[in-house]
């Protein structure tokens, strides 16, 4: 073996996978910083729509929990933003930017870099939601009781697993149907806002339709949180915690796996036949 041959180490299997996430979240965490305009309106424009919802509730004599739920929805809006538009439709534009064969080309696979989106796009979200919740508790003095902080970390930690390997399905969903991609965006966008109870209880749905937006991880995540931070948020919780937990364990478990397996057929598609990663207009 020469020198030369000796000097290059190929990185492969689990530590090619973390070198790629990493890799991908980088540019996403800076680019954040780089324009700061964006996080002034992405924080002022949700506290617009959530100070409206506030101030009908208040018009209306609602009780003041409702308060506190349009605020925890408000920040939570942030991250289902991101899994929308950050996250499902990436491919399909990394596709029309020409980005995506190169994508399918490299070594390292699709869900590391999908994951790497949603992990960079994570962390400036989250600073979103921080001061969304911080800002509308402050201007709205909301009182907060918290049941238990191991839970509510639990839930927070499934929602997102389960909310993001949707974000990571979708995206194989939206690059295979195309140009719909955009049209499904923002189909999606306003029907999850209601289904999902980012404005009021889901428990005043009914039953049947509260049980079937529950496939959209948002939706238990959301509730459950409530019932652990409000003091009578048990009182207007869909379903107990403890189950809540369980099915947004079998939903990540589920998403994560469907999207894992989407993402491979998908790659051997483009790589066997190309039409995936051609633009034809």
């Amino acid at each position: 073996m020469s020198s030369r041959q000796a000097r290059i180490k190929k990185n492969t299997g689990p530590r090619l996978f973390i070198q790629t996430v990493l890799a991908r979240a980088y540019p996403r965490i800076i680019g954040q910083q780089r324009e700061k305009s964006w996080m002034f309106f992405d924080i002022v424009m949700p506290l617009l729509a959530v100070s409206a919802y506030v101030f009908v509730y208040q018009a209306i004599g609602a009780p003041e929990e409702y308060v506190g739920f349009v605020v925890m929805g408000g920040a939570m809006t942030a991250f289902w933003m991101n899994v929308l538009w950050s996250m499902s439709s990436q491919l399909y534009w990394e596709k029309e930017t020409g980005n995506l064969a190169l994508y399918v080309m490299a070594p390292n696979s699709l869900m590391a870099i999908l994951l790497g989106m949603a992990l960079g796009g994570l962390v400036a979200t989250t600073l979103r939601a921080l001061a969304i919740t911080i800002l509308g508790s402050w201007l709205f003095q909301i009182p907060y009781q918290v049941t238990s902080f191991w839970q509510l970390f639990l839930v927070f930690t499934l929602a997102m697993i389960a909310l993001y390997g949707m974000g990571m399905l979708f995206a194989s969903l939206f690059l295979l149907l195309s140009r719909e991609a955009w049209h499904l965006s923002n189909l999606a966008q306003e029907p999850v806002y209601l289904f999902s109870g980012f404005y009021f209880p889901i428990k005043s749905l009914n039953f049947w339709v509260a049980a079937s937006a529950s496939i959209i991880p948002l939706t238990l995540g959301l509730d459950a949180m409530r019932q652990l931070v409000f003091e009578s948020g048990a009182a207007l919780g869909f379903l107990s915690v403890p189950l809540e937990i369980g099915i947004l364990a079998i939903l990540s478990v589920v998403f994560v796996t469907a999207a894992k397996y989407l993402l491979d057929y998908m790659e051997r598609l483009a790589i066997r036949e190309g039409r995936i990663t051609e633009s034809r207009r």
